[in-house]
């Protein structure tokens, strides 16, 4: 059959374009039609054709990562490790050092958006700047931890609001005893109303979290002026100097390292804003605005988490109350020991909504993880998860299979507490495992990275050197029990290490057995040209049915 294409058309050069791309790296260029939009010659120069619609600016995207952020929920979620473990003192301390120290992962990731601004971000960064011949491990690695930090991520966020839901029931009813089903029966309803919006327009996407990147910013207003103005006690705020310098040990580990192990509040909440990487290829303007939304996520989170921070220690009276209380929800607690019954239950109410928008943000960056790993043919099943919708043009058959998998791992609650509580370490430690590995890789192979429009300059391999650095001090805190010796049993241990480790060990045996065969990395599905040959679809194209030239830096059309 013979192959139609339009007269004009451009052999796409890299070095112009401004990215890193697998095709140059094996001697390969796109070709595109003549007159595309830059957002389009970028893509095509990356390997991969256009299917998603531009509906997203740098506020989308901004929306996006914010939601997934979802600052106050997410701190109130997790609050019980910073507070737990080390005190007043430890949870200040811990956030401003660990959240300067998540800074310079942020920007590095920044930069490498703004030279591979593609869905796949991380795994086909992985690729690109690995050791020649490396590429496709390093690419099968970090695609599958990037892949359980995102499918954990619905299943932790919607089981928190599910428990906050159930300590509602609660405070408003003390004779209300919950089950544990009781608990998992609204998990899977929140499940099903995030795949309902996720499944839905990038616009209507776009909309639903602008409202909802809107309300988290009210609602931490709220949090930060109606806290110490509201407070039933006397005084209303704790002392400076004890708000400053008191370390409680809530663990059986020396005070600074439970203090290392409290990091886990900081880094669960801000594991959000690698967001705009993977809605790259819906933002337009994407190498410039989607680094830039990284960066705005990662400074709000910073500065507007430190506030957040300051409340909670100045205003709390009683942290064992806050931690073992008797709802098992420790914002809960915050709040009752507080504002009171009533004042407190509405401040819980704005926060259970603040944490819904969290849920549906995770859920819309975990399908496009998944839509882009399928497309390269990486998981099981990507024939479904790679599949457009036509209408809604968003990935559907990925949303439901990410949900389906997050029901699953909810299942973990009827083990025990402490099991479903490692999803959260699972999630953070999968994350920057993700968020790492390519600039590790940056740092020892830098020849291979071309720079985009947005990038570190001569700060880019300082900041990579800490961000390695903070990785490796937080992955083994995130496995450590707060016990040790005779007080540690199945229920006290850390499970963190083995589900995520598990996980790890079977896709690395995956790949070792069958994987290595057939896998390659990022799968190029536009027209290229190999070594003087026009590649269509994978085979040679038909010679003289047109016109090709070399696209300029000044033909880019914006």
């Amino acid at each position: 059959m013979e192959t139609q294409r339009k007269a004009s058309i451009t052999v796409v050069d890299e070095s112009t374009v401004g990215v890193t791309s697998v095709l140059a790296r094996r001697g390969e260029h796109a070709i595109l039609q003549e007159g595309v939009s830059k957002d389009e010659l970028t893509l095509g120069a990356l390997g991969y054709k256009q299917e998603f619609k531009r509906d997203f600016t740098i506020w989308e995207s901004f929306s996006v990562s914010f939601s997934v952020l979802g600052l106050l929920p997410s701190i109130a979620s997790t609050i019980s490790y910073s507070l737990g473990y080390s005190g007043t003192g430890g949870a200040i301390w811990g956030w401003l050092v660990s959240a300067l120290c998540i800074q310079s992962t942020a920007f590095t990731m920044a930069e490498l958006c703004s030279s591979m601004p593609t869905a796949g971000g991380l795994y086909y960064a992985s690729a690109v700047l690995a050791p020649e011949g490396w590429g496709p491990l390093a690419s099968w690695f970090v695609g599958w931890s990037n892949f359980c930090g995102f499918v954990t991520g619905p299943c932790s966020v919607n089981y928190a609001l599910a428990s906050m839901l159930v300590t509602c029931g609660m405070i408003s009813n003390p004779d209300y005893a919950p089950e544990t089903w009781h608990t998992y029966l609204i998990l899977l309803l929140l499940l099903v109303i995030n795949g309902l919006i996720t499944m839905q327009s990038t616009w209507f996407i776009g909309w639903v979290n602008k409202v909802g990147t809107v309300f988290n910013l009210v609602v931490v207003v709220i949090f930060l002026i109606w806290f110490p103005a509201g407070s039933i006690n006397h005084p209303k705020t704790n002392h400076s100097h004890a708000v400053w310098t008191e370390f409680q040990n809530g663990t059986e580990w020396p005070i600074g390292w439970a203090t290392i192990m409290g990091f886990l509040t900081s880094i669960w909440t801000m594991s959000g804003y690698d967001a705009p990487f993977h809605l790259s290829e819906e933002c337009s303007n994407a190498n410039i605005a989607s680094p830039r939304a990284i960066v705005m996520t990662a400074q709000f989170g910073l500065w507007l988490g430190a506030a957040i921070i300051l409340v909670i220690v100045y205003t709390v009276k009683d942290i064992t109350d806050v931690v073992a209380g008797p709802y098992g929800q420790p914002f809960g607690s915050l709040c009752l020991q507080v504002l009171g019954k009533r004042a407190g239950l509405a401040m819980f109410s704005l926060n259970i909504i603040a944490q819904f928008f969290v849920g549906v943000g995770c859920t819309i960056t975990a399908t496009r993880v998944v839509f882009a790993y399928s497309r390269d043919g990486a998981i099981v099943g990507s024939r479904w998860w790679s599949q457009i919708h036509p209408k809604t043009r968003t990935p559907v058959y990925a949303t439901w299979g990410v949900l389906t998998v997050s029901a699953l791992l909810g299942l973990l609650m009827f083990a025990s507490p402490v099991a479903i509580g490692a999803v959260f370490s699972i999630g953070a430690i999968a994350q920057y495992t993700a968020f790492t590995t390519p600039v590790f890789l940056k740092l020892f192979n830098n020849e291979r990275f071309r720079p985009g429009p947005w990038n570190l300059g001569r700060y880019s391999k300082p900041l990579g050197m800490i961000a390695f650095g903070w990785w490796c001090v937080i992955v083994p805190a995130l496995c450590f029990p707060a016990v040790k010796g005779k007080d540690l049993n199945a229920l006290t241990m850390n499970w963190t290490c083995l589900i995520y480790g598990g996980v790890m060990l079977i896709a690395l045996s995956w790949y070792a057995i069958s994987g290595r065969k057939w896998f390659k990395g990022p799968r190029v599905n536009v027209q290229y040209i190999h070594e003087g040959t026009e590649i269509v679809e994978g085979h040679p194209a038909d010679e003289g049915t047109g016109h090709i030239k070399k696209m300029e830096a000044t033909e880019l059309k914006e």
